[in-house]
């Protein structure tokens, strides 16, 4: 492994105990603003006993990887647009975890809880935010190209790229929405597609997102530290929405985003479980597809324990990630 893989997996080991230490107190300012979780009424009964755990978990991750971030690139700033670059992805993360707070607080506050945000509100901000994105990306840093595994050369789409990166950056931000729904589920499968487009990075020599995902990594760690089951803390929209964009972002800089559905297999099932069982629903007339969607829920309802659930999906998350980097080396 070369000087900045080396220096990549010491800031995520750094990031790592940063955060365990910054999360004691945050967990208990959640607890006394009684920041806490609701649960689907429809919902697998075993997990009412998670009523009232602190939710918004997000933060937990989002700010050390601003701090830390911030402080590596401050000397990068004055450089052309590769030191400047990280600033996108530090941008998407804070525009998609205001929204993700805005939606986390207004379901705590609402006549009926768990509401927040009406969707069609929420996907509106989602898209200017990745909109925005985009532009910067196919105008300021002239990425608007695919690489594709086993060619030399990336393929450039053109302005097809724009329309092309708001559904990546978007359909990432909610699929990890969905996939957020068990202890640990949703963290370990982020640490594990952060780590293997980290890798992806490394082999591009993308040093300055080679080191973001990697402090991506740590800060994980450190959340799945309270987040593993029984969970102290939940992520929430605040972080699930924000993370799941950033992986969208990640993807893109890349230009390995075609590599998304193979490294992101998990997220990708469960929002496809979920569409298809609101398609059958309404052709069938009322018959379900699955026992409960999303996916992971199925599975509880089959018998598996959550620990089972979160265990397995990970399995298949690492395994889809190693497809997805050596597909990445072609």
């Amino acid at each position: 492994m070369n000087t900045e893989g080396i220096f990549s997996l010491s800031l995520a080991s750094i990031t790592f105990v940063m955060t365990v230490i910054w999360g004691g107190p945050l967990l208990e300012i959640l607890r006394r603003m009684r920041v806490g979780k609701q649960i689907r009424v429809d919902g697998p009964q075993t997990h009412f006993s998670k009523l009232g755990t602190p939710t918004m978990g997000g933060l937990l991750v989002i700010a050390p990887v601003l701090v830390i971030t911030a402080v590596l690139n401050l000397v990068s700033l004055v450089k052309p647009v590769t030191g400047r670059s990280i600033l996108l992805p530090l941008a998407v993360l804070m525009g998609f975890a205001a929204l993700g707070i805005w939606d986390d607080w207004a379901g705590l506050k609402a006549t009926r809880k768990g509401e927040g945000l009406r969707a069609r509100y929420k996907f509106i901000i989602q898209v200017l935010i990745a909109l925005t994105a985009v532009l910067v990306l196919f105008f300021a840093f002239d990425i608007h190209s695919v690489a594709l595994p086993g060619f030399p050369r990336k393929v450039d789409i053109g302005l097809i790229y724009i329309p092309i990166g708001v559904f990546i950056i978007v359909g990432a931000s909610n699929a990890v929405n969905i996939t957020d729904g068990l202890d640990g589920l949703a963290g370990l499968v982020l640490v594990t597609n952060f780590m293997a487009f980290g890798f992806v990075a490394l082999l591009q020599e993308q040093v300055f997102l080679v080191r973001f995902c990697f402090t991506l990594v740590g800060a994980l760690f450190a959340f799945l530290w309270f987040n593993v089951h029984p969970a102290q803390l939940f992520m929430g929209d605040t972080g699930s929405l924000s993370l799941g964009a950033l992986l969208g972002v990640v993807a893109l800089m890349t230009g390995q985003w075609l590599l998304l559905p193979v490294i992101a297999i998990i997220p990708l099932a469960e929002t496809i479980s979920v569409a298809l069982q609101v398609l059958y629903f309404k052709w069938s007339g009322g018959r379900r597809m699955f026992l409960m969607a999303p996916l992971h829920h199925h599975f509880e309802l089959r018998g598996w324990s959550e620990t089972q659930v979160v265990q397995r999906f990970w399995l298949v998350s690492i395994l889809s990630g190693m497809i997805g980097v050596a597909l990445a080396l072609l």
